[in-house]
């Protein structure tokens, strides 16, 4: 399962790991259909994108808009090139996880104890105790069944339940995970309180704590219109994995107001602009919102250039071009 792997960031400078089908769909009160998935999946990745979160084992008495996450692995499986995420909440649904054949696990870990038990219905110790079991499961499957496992930090720039969350307790957790035997960790602003001061703060922090190789990507929420400026910042420092939304559909159910995951479209456009490489075809891109037009009509979706267009005589750097800008400093200079 890992073989993609170590070729994802090839002839690319930024890695967009579409999380919509995932973290958008298990926001909204829409079933879409499993065939619409697929197309949105497909068109997604025939636009460039090379890591898709195409959705989470989770019971379908919770979370029915994911009832059929098994079925959607597989086929994203068929997919040439594309690296396919899921969102694992325990032990049982890493080994259906596995059974499907993702390449990639993520299992959130909420820094906020108090959210643990709203999303997970379980304390930082059982959550712990998860993870340690997952890990042993993966290192006793074949070398080519292996995911790649990502331990995520969820609430660590602040909890709508329990509000200021300390930045040593991030890095604990971080710390805790990766002894467990996670291969990585990710960090994510799962209410949208993150500021571009903090998200250097707590990525260069956890750096110090676990190893730069440990943290490559950090997940954004707009909820509060600082996505993007804090995309900036962690630019800046060197990340080179960005989760986004189609449409800005998403955000998080057991944290009361965290809507709004950073939008795709408007994440891809700004790093082009800068003459960052993403491997997306915007205009191709820019059409993948028509399946979720037609497969979930009462949503709303958002995007600022999708609404305006691309502007004339834009050049997009995925052929060649080089946007309008220029790369972050610190990115091109590694």
């Amino acid at each position: 399962m890992t073989d993609i792997m170590p070729d994802i960031m090839d002839g690319i400078d930024i890695l967009i790991s579409e999380v919509g089908p995932r973290d958008g769909l298990q926001s909204v009160q829409s079933i879409m259909r499993t065939d619409a998935k697929k197309a949105w999946i497909k068109a997604e990745a025939e636009a460039g994108v090379r890591e898709i979160e195409v959705g989470s084992f989770v019971p379908p008495k919770l979370l029915p808009q994911l009832a059929d996450t098994g079925e959607i692995v597989q086929y994203a499986r068929t997919i040439p090139g594309l690296q396919v995420a899921v969102l694992v909440p325990n032990f049982k649904g890493a080994e259906n996880a596995i059974a499907a054949g993702a390449h990639k696990l993520t299992l959130p870990l909420s820094v906020s104890e108090t959210h643990s038990q709203a999303n997970l219905k379980k304390t930082h110790a059982q959550v712990l105790e998860e993870v340690e079991k997952i890990a042993e499961l993966i290192k006793f499957q074949p070398v080519e069944n292996r995911p790649h496992f990502e331990g995520g930090l969820s609430t660590a720039f602040g909890c709508t339940l329990e509000g200021h969350v300390p930045q040593a307790k991030v890095i604990e957790m971080a710390e805790r995970l990766i002894a467990l035997g996670c291969d990585e960790v990710g960090l994510a602003d799962t209410t949208g309180y993150a500021n571009p001061v903090q998200v250097k703060q707590l990525v260069t922090g956890i750096w110090a704590a676990v190893g730069r190789d440990k943290l490559t990507g950090i997940h954004l929420h707009n909820t509060r219109g600082q996505g993007l400026a804090n995309v900036m910042a962690a630019l800046d420092i060197g990340l080179c994995t960005l989760d986004s939304s189609l449409g800005g559909l998403g955000g998080c159910p057991f944290a009361p107001g965290a809507s709004g995951n950073i939008i795709t479209e408007d994440l891809v456009f700004l790093l082009d602009s800068m003459g960052l490489k993403t491997g997306i075809d915007m205009e191709k891109l820019m059409t993948v919102q028509d399946v979720l037009k037609e497969s979930i009509p009462g949503e709303e979706l958002y995007g600022f250039t999708p609404d305006a267009g691309l502007p004339k005589g834009y050049v997009q750097a995925v052929h060649g071009g080089s946007g309008w800008g220029h790369a972050a400093s610190k990115l091109a200079a590694e």
